[in-house]
């Protein structure tokens, strides 16, 4: 059965047939990024002639126009067939620019709201802006940033450390979330600055058991200096709020895509492996042991995949009937479980899927040489990815299901 994980719009189809173009250049370059544990900038090169950084921007501004979800997913899922630390590093950049595309769309055409959108939309389409994104910090979670916004006379001072900066050695702008302390008290916030701004300050120290080409290195920020219209507020400090679930379900559901692109690849690369082996004579596909696994390895498959397609067509429903029903804060903790499902269930089948591909590939499949090494420690930082870490998904789940809907 081929990949069969196809985008839905027109749109979508342009970034699926970007991303897939880029394979050849993704896998060319891959080895050498996990060798080294630096980005390739080959790659990068390729992702950004590719147009998909773009993506979301709407035609009008110079984009592809992208709305869907569930082909954001397809486009991921595809990236990640040539190198899940590419797929995962330019997701955040889509989260971001997604987002940006929507608040452009809902301005008034020809407002001074749209027209300031439509500058770094237009600087997106343009190549020259590439924005990483991070809400990780150490001994907290996504709902409770240490890191904070200050306020100033002129604007805002920002403090803090964060982790997991994917793609900012090579980005030209940094997204994160913050707690913003004004008069009114603590908020949820949210900011977007060139990585350059003084007082940012890469930390140079990604080293890693896998995704080791994503440049994910730590970032801290000392006195850093900001407008007062640079920080936007999400939602109460340390509460769940519509929005924050929103924004958090959107911005990682599609990560759990590169996972499934990655399990997808070393299907691929098992199977070749075993088409034309032999052993005592024998072809090694005639074996009965062969033939379990393989069919083990296919069910798993079409499990995520059924799941990915299905969770993907499900958000675009409900961002579609949130348009005309504003959804209540229940919804949005329904909207959350239903990616946390499908986190859990493609994460831990992408995982098996990669271990079956080893099983299948025999000895072959442990040498450094071979491609599956790698995805064999790639897959695996699907399960810590928040919102939620591995050990607390099924506790969330189970509360939604049963109308217990968490706060914090």
């Amino acid at each position: 059965m081929a990949f069969e994980f196809s985008p839905r719009t027109d749109a979508g189809a342009r970034l699926f047939r970007a991303a897939e173009q880029i394979i050849p250049v993704l896998r060319e370059h891959a080895a050498q990024a996990d060798k080294t544990g630096q980005i390739s900038i080959e790659s990068f090169a390729a992702l950004k002639a590719s147009g998909i950084p773009a993506a979301f921007v709407p035609e009008s501004l110079g984009g592809f126009g992208l709305t869907s979800i569930h082909d954001w997913l397809v486009g991921i899922a595809t990236l990640a067939r040539g190198d899940g630390s590419v797929a995962i590093a330019i997701n955040m950049h889509l989260g971001v620019t997604r987002g940006m595309a929507e608040a452009w769309r809902n301005a008034s055409p020809g407002s001074d709201a749209a027209e300031r959108l439509s500058v770094p939309l237009k600087a997106v389409a343009a190549g020259k802006m590439l924005i990483c994104a991070t809400t990780t910090e150490r001994g907290t979670d996504n709902l409770h940033p240490f890191t904070t916004a200050t306020k100033t006379d002129d604007g805002w001072c920002i403090n803090g450390y964060k982790m997991f900066v994917t793609m900012s050695p090579v980005a030209t702008h940094l997204a994160m979330n913050l707690r913003m302390q004004d008069e009114e008290g603590d908020h949820l916030a949210t900011t977007l600055l060139p990585i350059g701004t003084p007082g940012v300050v890469p930390q140079d120290d990604w080293d890693s058991l896998g995704m080791r080409g994503s440049g994910s290195q730590s970032i801290a920020f000392e006195k850093v200096t900001v407008s007062k219209s640079a920080v936007r507020k999400l939602g109460p400090w340390g509460k769940w709020s519509i929005a924050t679930l929103i924004n958090r379900t959107l911005g990682n559901l599609v990560l759990v895509g590169a996972f499934f692109g990655i399990a997808a690849h070393a299907r691929e690369l098992a199977l070749a492996a075993i088409a034309q082996q032999k052993k005592v004579g024998k072809r090694v596909v005639e074996s009965p042991g062969v033939q379990q696994s393989a069919g083990e390895l296919e069910i798993e498959f079409a499990k995520c995949r059924c799941v990915l397609q299905q969770t993907g067509s499900d958000v675009d429903d409900w961002l579609e009937s949130a348009l005309e029903n504003p959804p209540s804060l229940e919804s949005a903790h329904g909207l959350m479980q239903g990616y946390q499902a499908a986190k859990w269930t493609v994460n831990h089948g992408a995982i098996d899927i990669v271990s079956k591909a080893m099983d299948l590939a025999g000895g072959g499949g442990f040498m450094s040489a071979n491609p599956l090494t790698r995805l064999y420690r790639d897959v695996r930082a699907g399960p810590f990815m928040q919102p939620q870490a591995a050990t607390d998904i099924r506790m969330y789940v189970g509360q939604v299901a049963l109308g217990q809907y968490p706060e914090d």
